[in-house]
Protein backbone atom coordinates (compact mmCIF):
# COMPACT_ATOMS: atom_id res chain seq x y z
CA UNK A 1 0.00 0.00 0.00
CA UNK A 2 2.83 2.37 0.88
CA UNK A 3 4.41 1.73 -2.54
CA UNK A 4 1.12 2.63 -4.23
CA UNK A 5 0.90 5.85 -2.23
CA UNK A 6 4.49 6.72 -3.16
CA UNK A 7 3.75 6.20 -6.85
CA UNK A 8 0.58 8.28 -6.62
CA UNK A 9 2.41 11.13 -4.94
CA UNK A 10 5.16 10.94 -7.58
CA UNK A 11 2.62 11.12 -10.40
CA UNK A 12 1.27 14.35 -8.94
CA UNK A 13 4.71 15.77 -8.18
CA UNK A 14 5.71 16.54 -11.78
CA UNK A 15 2.80 18.88 -12.67
CA UNK A 16 2.91 20.41 -9.17
CA UNK A 17 6.62 21.13 -9.57
CA UNK A 18 6.01 22.69 -12.98
CA UNK A 19 3.22 24.87 -11.63
CA UNK A 20 5.28 25.94 -8.61
CA UNK A 21 8.15 26.94 -10.85
CA UNK A 22 5.90 28.99 -13.11
CA UNK A 23 4.40 30.76 -10.09
CA UNK A 24 7.87 31.46 -8.67
CA UNK A 25 9.11 32.94 -11.93
CA UNK A 26 5.99 35.06 -12.30
CA UNK A 27 6.37 36.29 -8.71
CA UNK A 28 10.00 37.27 -9.34
CA UNK A 29 9.03 39.28 -12.42
CA UNK A 30 6.03 40.84 -10.69
CA UNK A 31 8.18 41.98 -7.76
CA UNK A 32 10.56 43.80 -10.11
CA UNK A 33 7.71 45.45 -11.98
CA UNK A 34 5.93 46.57 -8.77
CA UNK A 35 9.17 47.99 -7.39
CA UNK A 36 9.68 50.01 -10.57
CA UNK A 37 6.10 51.31 -10.50
CA UNK A 38 6.47 52.29 -6.86
CA UNK A 39 9.61 54.24 -7.64
CA UNK A 40 7.92 55.92 -10.59
CA UNK A 41 5.00 57.00 -8.38
CA UNK A 42 7.40 58.34 -5.76
CA UNK A 43 9.01 60.47 -8.44
CA UNK A 44 5.60 61.72 -9.57
CA UNK A 45 4.75 62.86 -6.03
CA UNK A 46 8.04 64.69 -5.80
CA UNK A 47 9.44 62.37 -3.16
CA UNK A 48 12.49 61.36 -5.22
CA UNK A 49 15.01 63.60 -7.04
CA UNK A 50 15.24 62.97 -10.78
CA UNK A 51 18.85 61.69 -10.69
CA UNK A 52 18.01 59.26 -7.90
CA UNK A 53 14.92 58.20 -9.83
CA UNK A 54 17.05 57.29 -12.88
CA UNK A 55 19.50 55.40 -10.68
CA UNK A 56 16.74 53.39 -8.99
CA UNK A 57 15.01 52.55 -12.26
CA UNK A 58 18.36 51.42 -13.70
CA UNK A 59 18.74 49.08 -10.75
CA UNK A 60 15.30 47.65 -11.42
CA UNK A 61 16.06 47.09 -15.06
CA UNK A 62 19.33 45.40 -14.15
CA UNK A 63 17.42 43.09 -11.83
CA UNK A 64 14.89 42.37 -14.56
CA UNK A 65 17.50 41.43 -17.15
CA UNK A 66 20.10 39.72 -14.97
CA UNK A 67 18.79 38.63 -11.59
CA UNK A 68 15.38 37.28 -12.53
CA UNK A 69 16.63 35.08 -15.39
CA UNK A 70 19.24 33.64 -13.01
CA UNK A 71 16.47 32.75 -10.58
CA UNK A 72 14.54 31.21 -13.44
CA UNK A 73 17.53 29.12 -14.57
CA UNK A 74 18.14 27.85 -11.05
CA UNK A 75 14.51 26.95 -10.54
CA UNK A 76 14.35 25.27 -13.96
CA UNK A 77 17.39 23.16 -13.07
CA UNK A 78 15.74 22.12 -9.82
CA UNK A 79 12.48 21.48 -11.69
CA UNK A 80 14.01 19.27 -14.37
CA UNK A 81 15.93 17.24 -11.81
CA UNK A 82 12.79 16.93 -9.68
CA UNK A 83 10.70 15.86 -12.65
CA UNK A 84 13.19 13.08 -13.41
CA UNK A 85 13.12 11.94 -9.78
CA UNK A 86 9.33 12.06 -9.68
CA UNK A 87 9.02 10.09 -12.91
CA UNK A 88 11.43 7.49 -11.53
CA UNK A 89 9.38 7.19 -8.33
CA UNK A 90 6.26 6.79 -10.47
CA UNK A 91 7.80 3.81 -12.24
CA UNK A 92 8.20 5.58 -15.57
CA UNK A 93 12.01 5.35 -15.67
CA UNK A 94 12.64 1.82 -14.47
CA UNK A 95 16.31 0.90 -14.32
CA UNK A 96 17.65 4.46 -14.46
CA UNK A 97 20.91 4.76 -12.52
CA UNK A 98 22.28 8.23 -13.32
CA UNK A 99 21.59 11.10 -15.66
CA UNK A 100 23.38 14.41 -16.28
CA UNK A 101 22.06 17.02 -18.71
CA UNK A 102 24.03 20.03 -19.89
CA UNK A 103 22.95 22.89 -22.13
CA UNK A 104 25.59 25.06 -23.75
CA UNK A 105 28.13 23.83 -21.23
CA UNK A 106 26.02 24.42 -18.11
CA UNK A 107 24.58 21.66 -15.95
CA UNK A 108 20.78 21.91 -16.09
CA UNK A 109 19.77 18.64 -14.41
CA UNK A 110 21.20 15.60 -12.65
CA UNK A 111 19.73 12.67 -10.76
CA UNK A 112 21.08 9.49 -9.20
CA UNK A 113 19.37 6.32 -8.03
CA UNK A 114 20.02 3.01 -6.34
CA UNK A 115 19.88 -0.14 -8.42
CA UNK A 116 21.44 -3.45 -9.36
CA UNK A 117 24.48 -3.04 -11.58
CA UNK A 118 27.16 -4.97 -13.39
CA UNK A 119 30.72 -4.51 -14.54
CA UNK A 120 31.06 -6.08 -18.00
CA UNK A 121 28.59 -8.82 -17.09
CA UNK A 122 29.77 -9.46 -13.51
CA UNK A 123 27.24 -8.53 -10.84
CA UNK A 124 28.07 -5.63 -8.53
CA UNK A 125 24.92 -6.11 -6.48
CA UNK A 126 22.91 -3.07 -5.38
CA UNK A 127 24.82 0.16 -6.04
CA UNK A 128 23.95 3.64 -4.79
CA UNK A 129 24.93 5.63 -7.86
CA UNK A 130 26.28 9.14 -7.63
CA UNK A 131 28.23 11.75 -9.62
CA UNK A 132 31.54 9.92 -9.05
CA UNK A 133 30.33 6.34 -9.64
CA UNK A 134 31.97 4.47 -12.50
CA UNK A 135 29.50 2.73 -14.82
CA UNK A 136 29.64 0.52 -17.90
CA UNK A 137 29.24 2.40 -21.17
CA UNK A 138 28.78 -0.90 -22.97
CA UNK A 139 28.52 -0.08 -26.69
CA UNK A 140 28.84 3.66 -26.17
CA UNK A 141 32.46 2.54 -25.95
CA UNK A 142 32.29 1.99 -29.71
CA UNK A 143 31.50 5.66 -30.27
CA UNK A 144 34.44 6.70 -28.08
CA UNK A 145 36.70 4.44 -30.18
CA UNK A 146 35.34 6.20 -33.28
CA UNK A 147 36.63 9.47 -31.82
CA UNK A 148 39.99 7.91 -30.91
CA UNK A 149 40.43 6.71 -34.48
CA UNK A 150 39.96 10.28 -35.68
CA UNK A 151 42.60 11.51 -33.22
CA UNK A 152 45.08 8.86 -34.37
CA UNK A 153 44.30 9.68 -38.00
CA UNK A 154 45.04 13.37 -37.55
CA UNK A 155 48.39 12.30 -36.04
CA UNK A 156 49.07 10.15 -39.11
CA UNK A 157 49.19 6.94 -37.09
CA UNK A 158 46.35 4.92 -38.65
CA UNK A 159 45.25 4.26 -42.24
CA UNK A 160 42.72 6.60 -43.88
CA UNK A 161 39.13 5.66 -44.70
CA UNK A 162 39.92 4.75 -48.32
CA UNK A 163 42.68 2.25 -47.47
CA UNK A 164 42.06 -1.49 -47.95
CA UNK A 165 41.44 -3.35 -44.69
CA UNK A 166 43.38 -6.57 -45.33
CA UNK A 167 46.44 -4.57 -46.38
CA UNK A 168 46.63 -3.40 -42.76
CA UNK A 169 46.80 -6.98 -41.45
CA UNK A 170 49.74 -8.60 -43.27
CA UNK A 171 49.76 -11.47 -40.80
CA UNK A 172 46.52 -12.77 -42.33
CA UNK A 173 47.62 -12.91 -45.96
CA UNK A 174 45.93 -16.30 -46.28
CA UNK A 175 42.56 -14.53 -46.10
CA UNK A 176 43.25 -12.64 -49.31
CA UNK A 177 42.06 -13.78 -52.72
CA UNK A 178 38.29 -13.39 -52.35
CA UNK A 179 37.22 -10.36 -54.39
CA UNK A 180 34.63 -8.98 -51.97
CA UNK A 181 36.81 -9.51 -48.88
CA UNK A 182 39.77 -7.87 -50.61
CA UNK A 183 37.57 -4.86 -51.39
CA UNK A 184 36.72 -4.01 -47.76
CA UNK A 185 37.97 -0.53 -46.87
CA UNK A 186 38.57 1.16 -43.53
CA UNK A 187 35.51 3.29 -44.24
CA UNK A 188 33.42 0.11 -44.33
CA UNK A 189 34.74 -0.75 -40.88
CA UNK A 190 33.99 2.72 -39.52
CA UNK A 191 30.42 2.53 -40.85
CA UNK A 192 29.84 -1.18 -40.05
CA UNK A 193 29.28 -2.09 -43.70
CA UNK A 194 31.99 -4.73 -44.05
CA UNK A 195 29.65 -7.20 -45.74
CA UNK A 196 30.68 -10.05 -43.41
CA UNK A 197 28.38 -12.28 -41.40
CA UNK A 198 27.89 -11.01 -37.85
CA UNK A 199 25.02 -11.59 -35.41
CA UNK A 200 24.62 -9.74 -32.13
CA UNK A 201 20.85 -10.13 -32.05
CA UNK A 202 21.26 -13.09 -29.71
CA UNK A 203 21.58 -12.42 -25.95
CA UNK A 204 25.08 -11.61 -24.76
CA UNK A 205 24.81 -14.61 -22.48
CA UNK A 206 24.67 -16.83 -25.60
CA UNK A 207 28.04 -18.08 -26.89
CA UNK A 208 26.59 -17.96 -30.42
CA UNK A 209 26.45 -14.15 -30.16
CA UNK A 210 29.24 -12.99 -32.46
CA UNK A 211 30.80 -10.59 -29.95
CA UNK A 212 30.88 -13.28 -27.26
CA UNK A 213 32.33 -15.76 -29.76
CA UNK A 214 34.99 -13.19 -30.67
CA UNK A 215 35.92 -12.74 -27.00
CA UNK A 216 36.26 -16.53 -26.64
CA UNK A 217 38.34 -16.96 -29.81
CA UNK A 218 42.09 -17.60 -29.61
CA UNK A 219 42.70 -14.81 -32.11
CA UNK A 220 39.94 -12.22 -32.10
CA UNK A 221 41.22 -10.43 -35.22
CA UNK A 222 41.36 -13.56 -37.33
CA UNK A 223 37.89 -14.40 -36.08
CA UNK A 224 36.54 -11.04 -37.30
CA UNK A 225 38.43 -10.92 -40.59
CA UNK A 226 37.53 -14.48 -41.58
CA UNK A 227 33.74 -14.23 -41.22
CA UNK A 228 31.80 -15.34 -44.28
CA UNK A 229 31.04 -12.63 -46.84
CA UNK A 230 27.25 -12.21 -47.11
CA UNK A 231 27.04 -8.84 -48.89
CA UNK A 232 29.25 -6.61 -50.94
CA UNK A 233 31.23 -4.27 -48.68
CA UNK A 234 29.88 -0.75 -48.35
CA UNK A 235 26.29 -1.70 -49.20
CA UNK A 236 24.45 -2.77 -46.04
CA UNK A 237 24.78 -1.83 -42.37
CA UNK A 238 25.28 -4.74 -39.98
CA UNK A 239 25.91 -4.06 -36.30
CA UNK A 240 29.34 -5.43 -35.42
CA UNK A 241 31.50 -5.26 -32.33
CA UNK A 242 34.09 -6.98 -34.49
CA UNK A 243 34.42 -3.86 -36.62
CA UNK A 244 35.25 -1.84 -33.50
CA UNK A 245 37.78 -4.45 -32.39
CA UNK A 246 39.61 -3.96 -35.70
CA UNK A 247 39.67 -0.19 -35.19
CA UNK A 248 41.03 -0.68 -31.68
CA UNK A 249 43.78 -2.92 -33.02
CA UNK A 250 44.77 -0.42 -35.69
CA UNK A 251 44.94 2.35 -33.08
CA UNK A 252 47.06 0.27 -30.70
CA UNK A 253 49.43 -0.87 -33.44
CA UNK A 254 49.77 2.56 -35.01
CA UNK A 255 50.37 4.40 -31.74
CA UNK A 256 52.47 1.72 -30.08
CA UNK A 257 50.25 1.95 -27.00
CA UNK A 258 47.34 -0.02 -25.62
CA UNK A 259 43.94 1.37 -26.55
CA UNK A 260 43.21 2.52 -23.01
CA UNK A 261 46.64 4.13 -22.60
CA UNK A 262 46.21 6.06 -25.84
CA UNK A 263 42.69 7.11 -24.81
CA UNK A 264 44.02 8.36 -21.49
CA UNK A 265 46.83 10.38 -23.10
CA UNK A 266 45.01 11.88 -26.07
CA UNK A 267 41.42 12.21 -24.83
CA UNK A 268 40.75 11.63 -21.15
CA UNK A 269 43.52 13.76 -19.66
CA UNK A 270 42.66 16.65 -21.95
CA UNK A 271 39.05 16.49 -20.77
CA UNK A 272 40.05 16.36 -17.11
CA UNK A 273 38.98 12.71 -16.82
CA UNK A 274 41.13 11.03 -14.18
CA UNK A 275 38.91 8.12 -13.16
CA UNK A 276 38.10 5.34 -15.62
CA UNK A 277 38.35 1.61 -16.19
CA UNK A 278 38.61 -0.41 -19.38
CA UNK A 279 37.80 -4.12 -19.26
CA UNK A 280 40.14 -6.55 -20.99
CA UNK A 281 39.41 -9.82 -22.72
CA UNK A 282 41.04 -13.14 -21.94
CA UNK A 283 43.81 -12.25 -24.42
CA UNK A 284 44.67 -9.12 -22.42
CA UNK A 285 43.35 -6.75 -25.09
CA UNK A 286 41.17 -3.81 -24.01
CA UNK A 287 37.64 -4.46 -25.25
CA UNK A 288 37.10 -1.80 -27.90
CA UNK A 289 33.48 -2.84 -28.38
CA UNK A 290 32.13 -2.50 -24.86
CA UNK A 291 34.72 -2.33 -22.08
CA UNK A 292 34.90 1.32 -21.02
CA UNK A 293 33.62 2.59 -17.63
CA UNK A 294 33.28 6.30 -16.84
CA UNK A 295 31.33 8.57 -14.51
CA UNK A 296 28.21 10.17 -15.95
CA UNK A 297 29.67 13.69 -15.90
CA UNK A 298 32.89 12.58 -17.58
CA UNK A 299 30.85 10.93 -20.32
CA UNK A 300 29.01 14.24 -20.74
CA UNK A 301 32.38 15.99 -21.22
CA UNK A 302 32.93 13.90 -24.35
CA UNK A 303 29.56 15.10 -25.63
CA UNK A 304 30.36 18.73 -24.87
CA UNK A 305 33.64 18.41 -26.74
CA UNK A 306 31.78 17.08 -29.77
CA UNK A 307 29.22 19.87 -29.47
CA UNK A 308 32.08 22.38 -29.76
CA UNK A 309 33.49 20.82 -32.95
CA UNK A 310 36.11 18.78 -31.15
CA UNK A 311 37.24 21.54 -28.77
CA UNK A 312 37.15 21.51 -24.99
CA UNK A 313 37.92 24.63 -22.97
CA UNK A 314 39.53 26.16 -26.04
CA UNK A 315 41.77 23.19 -26.88
CA UNK A 316 41.24 21.26 -30.12
CA UNK A 317 41.22 17.57 -29.17
CA UNK A 318 39.50 15.98 -32.17
CA UNK A 319 39.69 17.73 -35.53
CA UNK A 320 36.58 19.60 -36.63
CA UNK A 321 36.82 17.72 -39.92
CA UNK A 322 36.48 14.36 -38.15
CA UNK A 323 33.49 15.62 -36.17
CA UNK A 324 31.87 16.63 -39.45
CA UNK A 325 32.55 13.14 -40.82
CA UNK A 326 30.90 11.60 -37.76
CA UNK A 327 27.84 13.80 -38.28
CA UNK A 328 27.66 13.05 -42.00
CA UNK A 329 25.23 10.15 -42.71
CA UNK A 330 27.04 7.18 -44.24
CA UNK A 331 24.54 4.33 -43.82
CA UNK A 332 20.77 3.90 -43.52
CA UNK A 333 19.40 1.52 -40.90
CA UNK A 334 16.17 -0.46 -41.21
CA UNK A 335 14.89 1.34 -38.11
CA UNK A 336 15.02 4.66 -39.97
CA UNK A 337 18.07 5.86 -38.09
CA UNK A 338 21.33 6.60 -39.87
CA UNK A 339 24.97 5.94 -39.04
CA UNK A 340 28.11 8.01 -39.32
CA UNK A 341 31.56 6.96 -38.16
CA UNK A 342 30.54 4.77 -35.22
CA UNK A 343 27.76 7.14 -34.09
CA UNK A 344 24.00 6.92 -34.61
CA UNK A 345 22.28 9.84 -36.34
CA UNK A 346 18.69 11.03 -36.31
CA UNK A 347 16.50 10.36 -39.38
CA UNK A 348 16.53 13.20 -41.91
CA UNK A 349 18.52 16.41 -41.99
CA UNK A 350 22.19 17.08 -42.55
CA UNK A 351 23.53 17.80 -40.05
CA UNK A 352 21.09 15.62 -38.14
CA UNK A 353 18.90 16.87 -35.33
CA UNK A 354 20.71 14.63 -32.87
CA UNK A 355 23.68 12.26 -32.67
CA UNK A 356 24.06 9.48 -30.13
CA UNK A 357 26.03 6.55 -28.81
CA UNK A 358 23.86 3.63 -27.64
CA UNK A 359 24.79 0.89 -25.18
CA UNK A 360 23.26 -2.33 -23.90
CA UNK A 361 21.11 -1.75 -20.83
CA UNK A 362 20.01 1.75 -21.81
CA UNK A 363 23.36 3.58 -21.79
CA UNK A 364 23.24 6.83 -23.77
CA UNK A 365 25.30 9.81 -24.81
CA UNK A 366 22.99 11.98 -26.87
CA UNK A 367 23.62 15.44 -28.35
CA UNK A 368 20.64 17.58 -29.34
CA UNK A 369 22.62 19.75 -31.73
CA UNK A 370 20.33 22.73 -32.30
CA UNK A 371 19.42 23.07 -28.63
CA UNK A 372 23.04 22.69 -27.51
CA UNK A 373 22.05 19.90 -25.13
CA UNK A 374 24.19 16.96 -24.02
CA UNK A 375 22.54 14.07 -22.17
CA UNK A 376 24.60 11.34 -20.49
CA UNK A 377 22.59 8.49 -19.03
CA UNK A 378 23.37 5.20 -17.30
CA UNK A 379 20.91 2.39 -16.67
CA UNK A 380 20.79 -1.24 -15.58
CA UNK A 381 18.35 -2.80 -18.05
CA UNK A 382 21.02 -5.13 -19.43
CA UNK A 383 20.13 -7.67 -22.12
CA UNK A 384 16.53 -6.43 -22.33
CA UNK A 385 15.26 -5.92 -25.86
CA UNK A 386 13.20 -2.91 -24.79
CA UNK A 387 16.03 -1.37 -22.76
CA UNK A 388 16.12 1.54 -25.23
CA UNK A 389 12.61 2.67 -24.32
CA UNK A 390 13.39 4.23 -20.95
CA UNK A 391 16.02 6.71 -22.24
CA UNK A 392 13.70 7.65 -25.12
CA UNK A 393 10.84 8.24 -22.66
CA UNK A 394 13.02 10.50 -20.53
CA UNK A 395 14.04 12.51 -23.58
CA UNK A 396 10.62 12.76 -25.22
CA UNK A 397 8.40 13.16 -22.16
CA UNK A 398 10.63 15.17 -19.81
CA UNK A 399 13.64 16.73 -21.53
CA UNK A 400 12.07 17.97 -24.77
CA UNK A 401 9.06 19.64 -23.06
CA UNK A 402 11.45 21.30 -20.60
CA UNK A 403 13.56 22.65 -23.47
CA UNK A 404 10.47 24.01 -25.19
CA UNK A 405 9.63 25.98 -22.04
CA UNK A 406 13.10 27.52 -21.72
Amino acid sequence: ASAAVTRAVALVAVPVAEAASAVARAADKAAVILTTISRFRSREKGKMPFKRFLKEVSKSLLLAFLFVPAIGEASEKADLSQQIKAAHEAGKLVGLHSVAIYQRGKLVAEAYFEGEDQSWGSSLGIVQHGPDTLHDLRSVTKSVVGLLYGIALQDGLVPGPDEKLLDQFPGYVDLKGEADRDAIRIQDVLTMRMGTDWNENLPYTDIRNSEIAMERAKDRYRFVLSRKMVEKPGTAWRYSGGATALLGRLIARGTGKSLDAYANEKLFKLLGITKFEWARGSDGEASAASGLRLTVHDLAKIGMMMMDQGRYQGQQIVSAEWIREILSPKADLKSGLRYGYHWYLAPGGNPPRWVSGFGNGGQRLTLQLQAGVVLALFAGNYNQRDGWKMPVRLIEEILVPALERR
